[in-house]
């Protein structure tokens, strides 16, 4: 991508000597630039948050307000704050330059003005500006092309799956037709057929996960609660008994969250501990539940352990894309992609490590203060 142009761009010159401002002005246009001008503090000020310049040639010796205050307010205001700033004075002292560097400012132009000189060092600011601009645009695009990579995907494996599963549909249905004299024969192929399509609705159910925004509708909820749904969740989804010890430090406290997203992720993660095991014995399933306040005391954390089989090499790398999965069974492999998306929408972050003692250790922190609203 070309990098910005570095002409025609606004300049606000800020001089209480109209002589300077109009030497500056007629310069700084003849290189292509637009230039406005205040011949005081106050007015540079009023100019800068509402035309937003690209960059200031600012006069730091002028009645009132001066440079150094006027660079300070610059740099406190979010409008502001990144404009580049060019300090201009008569004063040639290293502690002067600075103290000027120090306020704020990206230079430092001594008087009387070289207009020669001036305009080579706003060259070299503005090429810092568009470099930097070219940066902001790149790390975005990069971030729409890895979003996009995602999508793609995510669709690309659910498509996959739902075609999967119709095709056993199909079969199932063609031999319920084959053996339509045989309702014994029928309704077992009906039981299979109602048991894909239960699978279907939970693909479809993980798409509505995946579809949450940035704001959520937030609830208080204890933290026991959460922990009992959760827990419930995952039961309900494996049709089976899952066995949790928990150990919640916080007993009692409640967080504001969105039930259903939280929810979610934690019942993704006690699945996915308990698909970690081979063996169909719950007992030999262990999977624990820690619960503590983080060191800083901003957030809460959550640890989820197993003693499975741990992280498979193959998918160490890319455990959270879509449908990444070593279960060689149809409609699978969605989980950490659901429950990192929940987990990031509420504000925390999910990190998958290998247990010393064997297995994984799935950690996701909430924040204790979500500001979120609907």
């Amino acid at each position: 991508m070309a990098k910005q142009n570095t002409s025609d761009r606004t300049i606000l010159v800020v001089d209480d000597e109209p002589v300077n401002i109009q030497l500056l002005r007629r310069k700084l246009e003849w290189e292509g630039h637009k230039v406005l001008s205040a011949s005081s503090g106050p007015e540079g000020l009023e100019i800068a948050k509402s035309d937003l310049p690209d960059l200031i040639l600012l006069d730091i010796m002028m009645p009132g307000m001066d440079g150094f205050e006027v660079c300070q307010i610059l740099r406190d205001n979010d409008r502001t704050k990144s404009i580049p700033v060019i300090f201009v004075t008569a004063q040639n002292s290293k502690e002067g330059k600075l103290e000027g560097l120090q306020a704020g400012a990206v230079d430092y132009i001594t008087k009387p003005i070289d207009l020669d000189e001036t305009a080579a060092r706003v060259r070299a600011q503005l090429n810092y500006l568009a470099i930097n601009e070219e940066n902001v645009e790149l790390t975005k695009r990069l971030g729409e092309s890895r979003r996009a990579a995602s999508i793609g995907a995510l669709t690309q494996g659910i498509a996959h799956s739902l075609n999967n599963l119709l095709g056993v549909v199909m079969g199932y249905l063609e031999l319920a037709k084959a053996n339509h004299s045989d309702p014994e024969k029928v309704m077992r192929n009906i039981t299979r057929v109602e048991s894909v399509g239960n699978r279907i609705v939970s693909i479809i159910k993980q798409l509505s996960t995946v579809a949450f925004t940035t704001r959520l509708s937030l609830h208080v909820m204890p933290i026991e609660k959460l922990i009992e749904n959760s827990v419930d969740r995952a039961k309900e989804a494996k049709e089976t008994e899952i066995a949790v010890s928990v150990n919640n430090t916080l007993e009692g406290t409640a967080i504001r969250t969105n039930i259903e997203a939280f929810e979610e992720a934690l019942s993704k993660l006690i699945i996915n501990a308990w698909e970690s095991y081979h063996t169909l014995d719950v007992a030999e399933r262990p999977i624990t539940l820690s619960v503590k306040m983080s060191e800083d005391e901003t957030s809460i954390e959550f640890e989820v352990v197993d003693q499975g089989n741990g992280i498979d090499p193959e998918v160490e790398d890319n455990m959270f894309e879509p449908f990444v999965s070593t279960k060689n069974t149809v409609g699978v492999g969605m989980g950490l992609t659901i429950a990192r998306h929940a987990i990031r929408t509420l504000g925390g972050e999910i990190t998958i490590s290998e247990n010393p003692d064997g297995g994984v250790i799935a950690r996701f922190t909430h924040p204790i203060d979500n500001d979120e609203t609907e």
